[in-house]
């Protein structure tokens, strides 16, 4: 998920029309004046393939039920709880589906990353527009949204297992605990139909336990929006500060290019400008607190070299060093293969300059202020873009899904979670 990876990796997707379902109900204006506007996300809602996704998933009523709970709130306490309840059960029915818990509750495949997207953006819009008879105010709105998000997105279901006793985290060789994130699908107006193989990822690891040459991990996962605004805001920060000294390993996960895996050796304090899921643009140095001590470069801790030298999956994994700096004492980027030089500015790291560069950087910025830098593996783990299958590209007739893209989706989460059960059983972290 990087401006480079964006550039190379989607352009052999496609926009589809699906099978049309009843669309989710929406809440009425408020009483002499017009209800919030939905977002530019939101309003993807409308098109066919979102409802046919929502439909074949058996998540097209999720919305629609949220509504009628919210509607039972007679008061702001009681809408919070509803919210909190509501986006919590939401995140365990898409991590239940994906893991083969329940019924499938339609003919899309379990594996599907795309229902919770959807469904989730069904409900911030009745939310969004809800306009209860006791009253709320812009901020209450606001703080009701971000629980939602937080709450659907598995940042209030992070369950790391008690200390077993032992090393570092009091885990020595009892259960490892492993936190690992993904994203959203994106690129969504090029092609809507579009998975993000990262956020699958994340539904069918969350509360794995992973057999590793050194013992069980159990692995804890999130999904992030793909939006400049939650970044800035810090989202990454507030979700991971509480989790960090407490884990043994730490991986960011996103879609970058095709046919590969990548881990990112370092990351850049820059945005690239590439436009997020609500058509926002940002080209700056990434906003976080204590700006006077960023620093311009972070690197990863992940053992790289383990990681690329196991037999991990079909797809090949490299250690990807290159970045684009500006030099100490110059004006213009210049490509590095190696790595930034000394005194360098940040204008892409191996990542690049979108989300998955700036989650990256924030996480081991992070790291590194809590003091775990020497101790705490962690970093960016790019996987192949997600394809349909030969004949399934044309954005006016393709599918939805497909064999091959299933397979595709399928393989990828496996090798996943095999470079984590690498990763975990890994001597110590890697240094650049």
């Amino acid at each position: 998920m990087t401006a480079i990876r964006v550039r190379i990796g989607v352009l052999g997707m496609a926009l589809v029309a699906g099978l049309a379902a009843p669309a989710t109900a929406t809440a009425a204006p408020p009483a002499g004046g017009a209800a919030p506007a939905p977002t530019v996300e939101e309003r993807r809602l409308d098109g066919d393939v979102p409802r046919e996704i929502l439909r074949r998933s058996g998540f097209a009523e999720v919305a629609p039920a949220f509504t009628r709970e919210l509607g039972r709130a007679d008061s702001y306490r009681e809408a919070r709880r509803v919210v909190a309840h509501e986006g919590a059960a939401l995140w365990r029915r898409a991590v239940d589906r994906v893991q083969g818990r329940g019924p499938a509750r339609g003919d899309l495949s379990r594996d599907d990353d795309r229902p919770l997207y959807w469904a989730r953006l069904g409900m911030t819009r009745e939310l969004r527009t809800w306009e209860p008879a006791f009253g709320l105010g812009e901020r209450q709105r606001t703080a009701l949204l971000t629980e939602l998000e937080r709450t659907s997105r598995g940042q209030s279901d992070l369950r790391l297992p008690a200390d077993a006793g032992g090393g570092r985290a009091g885990l020595g060789k009892g259960v490892k605990r492993v936190l690992l994130t993904g994203f959203d699908p994106f690129t969504l107006d090029r092609d809507i139909r579009i998975s993000n193989p990262s956020g699958a990822v994340a539904l069918a690891l969350d509360g794995a336990v992973i057999d590793t040459p050194d013992g069980p991990a159990r692995v804890e996962t999130a999904v992030f929006p793909v939006r400049w605004a939650d970044f800035a805001e810090g989202a990454v920060e507030r979700a991971l500060r509480p989790y960090l000294p407490r884990v043994d390993l730490f991986t960011t996960v996103s879609q970058g290019r095709a046919g590969r895996f990548d881990v990112e050796r370092t990351n850049g304090a820059w945005r690239g400008g590439f436009p997020d899921n609500d058509g926002v643009s940002r080209t700056e140095p990434v906003p976080v607190t204590g700006p006077a001590a960023q620093p311009q470069w972070t690197t990863t801790t992940l053992p790289y070299a383990a990681i690329t030298a196991a037999d991990t999956g079909r797809f090949p994994a490299y250690d990807h060093t290159s970045v684009t700096e500006i030099p100490s004492g110059g004006t213009e980027p210049v490509v590095r293969p190696d790595g930034p030089t000394p005194g360098s500015t940040a204008r892409e790291g191996g990542g690049g300059n979108y989300l998955s560069n700036e989650i990256a950087y924030r996480a081991t910025l992070l790291r590194d202020r809590l003091g775990l830098h020497d101790s705490l593996p962690g970093g960016h783990v790019h996987t192949p873009v997600l394809e349909f299958g030969p004949g399934n590209t044309d954005p006016a007739a393709g599918a939805v899904t497909d064999p091959e893209f299933v397979r595709n989706r399928l393989d990828i989460v496996a090798q996943t979670r095999a470079i984590v059960a690498v990763a975990v059983s890994a001597p110590g972290p890697d240094r650049g």
